[in-house]
C-alpha cells in the first residue's frame, strides 16, 4: 500500500497551540500508512518543538523567514514540495498565503481561531480565494466553525477538536517538589496562566484581578509584548517560557485565562488534564471544553468584576476546586491526542479518494453542516467532505 505523504506547514515550532498540534500530528500519524514532514517558516528557537520531532525522525525544514512579508518563502517552499512530493499539504494560521502558487498536492487548512481574528484583511481575501480553489478548511471547534461560516459564507466540512497527550499533564506528585524548589509554601493559593503575554490573552486583566484576591499569587508562564506592563506587580510572578508546564500545573490550584478571543486553546485542555478547575472568558470554543459550574467558571469577556469574583469563589472553596478539578480531568479525556490524530488520518485518506477536481467549490454548491464538537471515529461518515 502506498503511504500518504503529508507536509505540515506552520509559522514556527515555538511551543504554542497550533505548533503543538502540528507536533502531535506529525509524531502521531500511523507510520505504516503515512509519511510526514514539517516546514517551519522561522528558524529554531529556544524551547522549540524540534527535539520532539527529531526523536521520531520527522524531517523538519526551517525557511529562515524574515519579519513581515518575505518573498523568498515562495521558492523555498517550492523546492521542499519538489523534494518531499506530498500528497497533502496541511497549513496552519497565516502561512496559507505563501502556498497559493503550488499546484498538485491536495491542501487542507486548520482554522485555529475565530475566523475574524485568524488573519488580517489581506489574509482573509487570500483564504477566500484558496477555499474556492479547493483548499479544505478544518475548524477546531463548533464556535470556530460558526465564525468561519459568518466570514466565508459556508461551514467547514470538517471540525476536529484539538487534542493533547493527557497523561503527560497528570503529575500530582510534582506539586510539593515544584513549590519547594520555587519558593512557594504548601498553603499558598497559586493561580496559573500559560500563554503569550499578548493583547489577545489579556494577562493584564488577571494581574488586575489578583490584586483583589487576598493571599493568592498569579503565575504567568510565557513571554510577549505585555511583559513590561506586568513587571513589578504585587503577587504576580513572571516565569517566562518554560519546559516544565506539566509540573507548574501540578503545583497550582486554579487555571485562569482572560482572552479576548480564542479558538479551542490547548492550555485550557492541559489544565483540565492536570486536574485544575478553570476560570476563563467565554470566547470561541472554550465552552466546548469547560463546562460552566462543573469543570470551571466561565465569565463574559472584558468583565473585570465577574473575573475577579470567579477567582474569589474558587480561592475560598477548596472542596469546590477539587470537585471541579476531578470533573475536568475526566472531561479532558475526550480531547485525547489519539482522537484528534485518527480524525485527521481519516479525513486525509478520504480526501485522497475523491475524484480529481471534486474539491473545487462551484457557485451554488450546498455545504455540509459541521460535525459535533468532540472528535470520535464516527465523525467522518460517507460523503461528509465531498461537497467542498
Amino acid at each position: 500500500m502506498t503511504k500518504t505523504r503529508i507536509l505540515e506547514v506552520v509559522a514556527s515550532l515555538a511551543p504554542a497551540g497550533a505548533e503543538n498540534v502540528v507536533s502531535y500530528l506529525a509524531t502521531g500519524f500511523d507510520r505504516a500508512r503515512f509519511n510526514t514532514g514539517v516546514v517551519s517558516f522561522y528558524d529554531a528557537r529556544p524551547h522549540g518543538l524540534e527535539g520532539r520531532l527529531a526523536e521520531r525522525d520527522i524531517p523538519v525544514w526551517h525557511l529562515g523567514k524574515r519579519a513581515g512579508f518575505d518573498p523568498r518563502i515562495f521558492s523555498r517552499l517550492s523546492q521542499i514540495v519538489k523534494q518531499f512530493r506530498p500528497d497533502v499539504i496541511h497549513s496552519h494560521c497565516y502561512v496559507l498565503r505563501y502556498l497559493m502558487h503550488i499546484s498538485g498536492p491536495l491542501m487542507a487548512h486548520t482554522v485555529h481561531n475565530i475566523a475574524s481574528a485568524e488573519v488580517d484583511l489581506l489574509g482573509r481575501m487570500i483564504h477566500r480565494y484558496a477555499y474556492k480553489r479547493g483548499v479544505v478548511p478544518i475548524a477546531v471547534g463548533e464556535e470556530v466553525a460558526k465564525s468561519f461560516g459568518r466570514m466565508y459564507g459556508f461551514l467547514p466540512p470538517a471540525t476536529i477538536p484539538n487534542g493533547i497527550d493527557t497523561d503527560r499533564f497528570w503529575r500530582p506528585g510534582a506539586r510539593s517538589k515544584w513549590r519547594a524548589a520555587n519558593g512557594f509554601s504548601e498553603d499558598e493559593i497559586l493561580i496559573v496562566s500559560t500563554g503569550r503575554l499578548a493583547p489577545q490573552k489579556n494577562p493584564v486583566a488577571l494581574a488586575d484581578a489578583i490584586a483583589n484576591v487576598p493571599g493568592a499569587r498569579l503565575l504567568l508562564a510565557g513571554e510577549g509584548a505585555l511583559r513590561p506592563a506586568l513587571e513589578g506587580r504585587d503577587r504576580v510572578h513572571l516565569l517566562g517560557i518554560r519546559d516544565d508546564i506539566p509540573d507548574i500545573l501540578a503545583a497550582a490550584d486554579i487555571f485562569a485565562l482572560a482572552s479576548d478571543w480564542e479558538g479551542l486553546p490547548l492550555a485550557v485542555i492541559e489544565a483540565m488534564a492536570a486536574g485544575l478547575p478553570v476560570v476563563a472568558t467565554n470566547v470561541g470554543s472554550v465552552a466546548e471544553a469547560v463546562q460552566h459550574g462543573h469543570t470551571g467558571l466561565l465569565v463574559p469577556v472584558r468583565d473585570q468584576r465577574m473575573l475577579t469574583n470567579a477567582l474569589l469563589a474558587l480561592t475560598n472553596d477548596v472542596a469546590r476546586r477539587h470537585e471541579m478539578g476531578a470533573a475536568g480531568r475526566d472531561r479532558a479525556q475526550s480531547f485525547g491526542v489519539h482522537n484528534m490524530v485518527k480524525s485527521y488520518e481519516k479525513l486525509f485518506t478520504r480526501l485522497r479518494e475523491l475524484p480529481p477536481g471534486r474539491l473545487r467549490r462551484k457557485h451554488g454548491d450546498a455545504e455540509p453542516a459541521c460535525v459535533p464538537p468532540i472528535a470520535s471515529s464516527e465523525y467522518w461518515k460517507q460523503g461528509s467532505v465531498t461537497s467542498v
